[in-house]
């Protein structure tokens, strides 16, 4: 099996990113957790947070940071992390923020997870000197056990738009 390479994505990867970003989104949140998405909402949604100009202007942000896993090519996963735009009244910009965390169902298994979130804290703190924050949407608990594992605890909840529909989230803090 060919080695998995850890890199900072490139502005040419805008289009492979953006196809795993909504291929893992629908993996975990509409097939594994069961989310029944409006058709419409989702669709919004997914081309709002996925398709490649979208992905490109997120990929060339100031003051944020993005790590993909890649195989023979392929991307397995990626993480984001930036300035904090949670909404929590001790928030603040200068904050850091584990943005996006997608593992592919294919790739699971393999630590990369683990290996994407430990680059991304070890980026967030290096970053910051306030706490570093994570949204978790209130039904993944596989997800909030990792964080807590991490030293993240509960410090609030938001409502998380996926078009119109409305995800319960958790808002997480560390530090």
């Amino acid at each position: 099996m060919t080695e998995i390479l850890i890199r900072t994505p490139r502005p040419g990867d805008a289009e492979a990113l953006g196809v795993l970003g909504r291929r893992t989104f629908v993996e975990t949140f509409v097939t594994g957790f069961g989310i029944p998405y409006p058709e419409t909402d989702l669709a919004a949604f997914l081309d709002a947070s996925f398709d490649p100009e979208p992905t490109r202007k997120k990929l060339a942000e100031p003051n944020a940071a993005w790590w993909v896993a890649e195989r023979d090519g392929e991307l397995l996963a990626f993480a984001n992390a930036g300035p904090n735009g949670l909404p929590h009244p001790e928030a603040r910009p200068e904050h850091m923020e584990l943005r996006r965390l997608y593992v592919s169902k294919a790739a699971q298994g393999l630590g990369l997870g683990t290996k994407l979130l430990t680059l991304s804290l070890d980026w967030m703190e290096a970053n910051t000197g306030g706490p570093l924050w994570i949204g978790v949407w209130s039904g993944n608990e596989k997800a909030q056990r990792l964080y807590a594992a991490y030293g993240f605890k509960k410090a609030g909840e938001y409502e998380y738009p996926v078009g119109a529909w409305r995800d319960h989230e958790f808002i997480l803090r560390r530090g």
